[in-house]
């Protein structure tokens, strides 16, 4: 009881001001909170997945890959223990078993494991591993998270193209009798995994069969636009038909944006504005998504689910501030109800929904914290990140780890510690307090170093930061990825046999072909040249004087002989001509205009070899909008 008074005084009252935080605190508090966690695994618990908090003890959960170090293994290098990062992947090299006979989800084996095996290799040089003179393209990690892949392509061997979602690891084949039922998020939460194992191997095999998955369910959204739960892979059936933005579809959505940026397929990106469309006019409430038939749009249980809360972090890479801080500070009044985010809350009667109490040390409302204090540097996310911190160590801490919440009201304890409270919770934590974390830099904040010179003699710039996290926060390098494909490409393509016969691919129908088609039509509409160059030329006419005894003629009439003048026109024009001169400039290779979705997706990455990807931060913004009024956080 005296704890949850704590809690409760904390959250409620008290105020942080950026220039009272000590970051570096803040920092090492999430350091001892993740090596408690992590400690307590490796001495109670490894080699199984998971340690168990009250007990002390272990259990296998996810396949019985040692998941917690999986998943832990980036933290470390996040938090600068390299030594241990280097130890801890060589463990996994000699003991990963990924032969035993078991039956493992598709979905948690891609993002938690294959998952966290690329962002591992991605990371191995900067950690200090010796790596392969052919590296990105190649190394031990990368090799391990490629023999993973190809034990579940099996599962895309549907009429649909969408996956089952059981694969067995020693028939290499899906179970005889596995259902034929999957949850969306299961089908379109592998475009980053399986896109970054073909552009570093050059086997086009893993992003063919994701991108298709995705390109299915786009087919079998209702006339809403909207997505069911659950669906039938063999023939497309809704067996779930309620529509969330929360669980059982929540990294669909992510996947589109995060998958658009990193490798600039600007099909996901519609794809996800059509989707949100949807959700804005039939899901969205006020500052709440609640669930609603997928066909009617009608409400059919007015609840928030904790995993909905990722959805600001996302909508912060899409630009929409406003919309994102609406929702998170919403989210912060849960927080600070319960000092936790429960399963599930009422958002009429604003309680925990009953048997959905629970806690699971999620990193959801964290997350979008993290994505929105890097987009505004506002202080207020500090404040939201300290609640979280202080109620896991006070609340769910235990000798050997952190246990999750079974009540959100009591703060009963459970005897289970998830992989993603160190892949994720106390990453997040991490990294919003530490501002200087290299994780943190984006292409630009530093000085362009030598480029990466790969043995077929392409060049590349690895470690330049932009890193893009997949749903279990395991970072991707994107600059890692131009170094590989192009030359290791053709050879893929020839020399590997297929294992998925082509027939039992789905192929894209004329219907599906001309929504794609529409959709790319509405973007070409959009044209961001001319609306920069508009902004350009309206900014430097509003900075310009004018005298309202000469009809509003500028006073200023750019002359060579008025220096002053030209000094005041000179950077618009400058800035002009440097934009119209870029844009202008061919590309080094012309992209075919007419391709169809027939044509494989990497029959023309050979030609193609996008520049770095750079995703600039949103400006700050000290003003936002909140139900009508602007609210200045700054005072």
């Amino acid at each position: 009881m005296k704890q949850l008074i704590y809690v409760w005084l904390l959250c409620h009252f008290v105020t942080v001001r950026s220039k009272n935080v000590d970051l570096n605190n803040l920092k090492n508090r999430v350091k001892e909170l993740f090596y408690h966690a992590y400690d307590g695994y490796m001495r109670y618990a490894y080699p199984l997945d998971e340690l168990r908090p009250l007990t002390c003890d272990g259990h296998n959960t996810w396949g019985s890959f040692s998941l917690t170090l999986v998943d832990a293994l980036d933290t470390l290098a996040i938090v600068g223990n390299w030594s241990e990062f280097r130890r801890a992947g060589q463990m996994l090299l000699d003991h990963l078993d990924t032969s035993r006979n078991v039956n493992v989800s598709v979905f948690e084996t891609n993002i938690r494991v294959i998952g966290g095996l690329l962002s591992a290799h991605l990371l191995s040089r900067r950690a200090g591993f010796r790596v392969e003179p052919s590296w990105p393209c190649s190394g031990p990690l990368l090799r391990q998270a490629e023999v993973l892949a190809n034990k579940l392509l099996p599962a895309f061997d549907t009429p649909t193209g969408m996956p089952y979602g059981t694969v067995n690891l020693a028939t290499n084949g899906v179970p005889p009798k596995e259902t034929p039922v999957t949850c969306a998020a299961g089908i379109g939460t592998l475009i980053l995994e399986f896109g970054t194992l073909s552009r570093l191997t050059g086997d086009p095999r893993f992003e063919k069969v994701a991108m298709n998955a995705l390109r299915s369910i786009w087919k079998y959204r209702s006339a809403l636009g909207l997505l069911g739960n659950h669906i039938d892979v063999q023939t497309g059936r809704w067996t779930a038909t309620e529509s969330t933005i929360g669980a059982g579809v929540d990294s669909l959505f992510e996947y589109l944006v995060k998958g658009a940026a990193l490798f600039r397929l600007p099909e996901l990106d519609a794809m996800f504005r059509e989707y949100k469309r949807s959700i804005d006019a039939y899901l969205r409430h006020n500052d709440w998504h609640l669930l609603v038939n997928k066909d009617s749009g009608r409400v059919t249980k007015p609840i928030f689910q904790g995993l909905d809360a990722f959805w600001p972090a996302v909508l912060s890479l899409t630009g929409d501030l406003d919309g994102a801080l609406r929702h998170v500070t919403a989210y912060h009044e849960v927080w600070k109800q319960y000092g936790f985010i429960p399963e599930s809350y009422n958002v009429v009667t604003r309680e925990a929904v009953v048997k959905q109490e629970s806690y699971h040390l999620r990193p959801e409302f964290i997350e979008s914290v993290y994505y929105l204090y890097r987009a505004t540097k506002d202080p207020l996310f500090i404040q939201m990140g300290v609640d979280v911190l202080t109620s896991i160590e006070l609340v769910t801490k235990t000798r050997c780890g952190f246990a999750t919440v079974v009540n959100v009201t009591t703060h009963e304890l459970d005897n289970r510690m998830e992989s993603f409270f160190l892949s994720e919770t106390t990453k997040y934590l991490y990294l919003l307090f530490d501002e200087d974390n290299f994780i943190n830099e984006l292409p630009g904040d530093r000085p362009v170093s030598r480029p990466h010179i790969s043995p077929s003699g392409n060049q590349c710039y690895p470690e330049l930061g932009g890193y893009i996290f997949n749903t279990e926060a395991h970072p991707i390098d994107p600059g890692a990825l131009n170094c590989c494909f192009a030359n290791n490409l053709d050879d893929s393509l020839s020399s590997v046999e297929d294992p998925l016969a082509e027939e039992s691919l789905a192929i894209p129908t004329p219907d599906l072909m001309e929504e794609l088609e529409a959709l790319r039509i509405k973007e070409n509409e959009f044209n961001p040249l001319d609306q920069l160059l508009a902004l350009i030329d309206s900014a430097s006419q509003g900075s310009s004087h004018t005298d309202p005894d000469q009809s509003g003629e500028s006073i200023y009439s750019y002359t060579d002989e008025n220096p002053a003048e030209r000094d005041l026109y000179e950077p618009w024009t400058e800035l002009r001509d440097m934009v119209l001169s870029v844009i202008s400039s061919p590309p080094p290779t012309a992209i075919p205009s007419n391709r169809s979705f027939e044509v494989p997706v990497f029959d023309d990455l050979h030609s193609i070899r996008p520049q770095l990807l750079t995703c600039p931060s949103p400006p700050f913004h000290q003003r936002y909008t909140i139900g009508g009024q602007l609210v200045n956080f700054a005072n």
